[in-house]
C-alpha cells in the first residue's frame, strides 16, 4: 500500500475512521489463556484468558500504541489489511 493511500485511509469521513486491521498472533499458554504479538508493532504483547479477550486486548493496546506513535511524531506502519479483505482463521473442531 502506498504512503498517500494510507494517509487517506486514516483521515476521517464523515465523522467515522476508516478502520483496518493490523495481523496479530495469538499463542495458546500452558496454563490457559493467550498471549496477543503484533509483528508491525513490536511494543504490544498482551494477555487475555480467552480468544474473546484476548481480542479486545489486543484491539486496545494496538489503539493506544498507534496514539502514542502519532503523538511523537513517529511514522505509522502500514496496516495488514483494510477490513473488506477476506480473513483466515483456524476452527477448532472434535476430531471424532
Amino acid at each position: 500500500m502506498a504512503p498517500d493511500e494510507w494517509d487517506s485511509m486514516k483521515r476521517e469521513k464523515s465523522g467515522q475512521r476508516t478502520l483496518v486491521a493490523y495481523l496479530c498472533r495469538f499463542r495458546p499458554e500452558p496454563e490457559g489463556g493467550f498471549t496477543v504479538t503484533c509483528p508491525k508493532l513490536p511494543p504490544i504483547v498482551t494477555y487475555g484468558e480467552t480468544l474473546e479477550k484476548a481480542h479486545a486486548n489486543a484491539r486496545e493496546a494496538i489503539e493506544l500504541c498507534l496514539e502514542v506513535m502519532r503523538g511523537d511524531g513517529q511514522s505509522i506502519p502500514p496496516p495488514d489489511r483494510g477490513l473488506a479483505s477476506p480473513i483466515d482463521q483456524l476452527v477448532p473442531v472434535a476430531a471424532g
